[in-house]
């Protein structure tokens, strides 16, 4: 799962290696179900290109491409509100989501900085997913 800002240069590195988010997606789900935030896959979007990527990786379908809706984007604020609650809830015990706890924190962490960075310039961002 990775960040995409709106427009073509955001003026600033949004790479996040959204590995383990992926992986603990589900359970990250449960836990902002918990908290009472919105979960992380709410925020997902997708746009031309990372569909053209799925498709090129083969876990899409070109028909879906004519069907394709506009992406949704979100305020950064909104996005802050999800991930700033897991990382508070993570903080004193990542081994929650298992023995991958400590990088799903390092990765809501870095998530953190790239929405705050969205955040000051008044962009918008959604969440993508590549299947590498």
């Amino acid at each position: 799962m990775y960040i995409v800002v709106e427009g073509e240069d955001p003026g600033f590195d949004i790479f996040v290696n959204g590995r383990s988010l992926a992986r603990y997606e589900d359970a990250l789900e449960r836990l902002a179900l918990r908290l009472g935030v919105k979960p992380l896959i709410e925020f997902f979007s997708a746009d031309e290109n990372s569909m053209s990527l799925l498709i090129e990786e083969g876990a899409g379908n070109k028909e879906l491409m004519q069907r394709l809706p506009p992406p949704q984007w979100y305020s950064a604020a909104d996005g802050l509100v999800t991930v700033r609650a897991l990382v508070e809830a993570l903080e004193d015990e990542p081994q929650q989501l298992g023995s991958d706890g400590e990088q799903v924190l390092g990765e809501l962490l870095e998530y953190c900085k790239v929405l705050e960075k969205t955040r000051t310039r008044e962009m918008r961002w959604h969440l993508a997913v590549s299947w590498r």
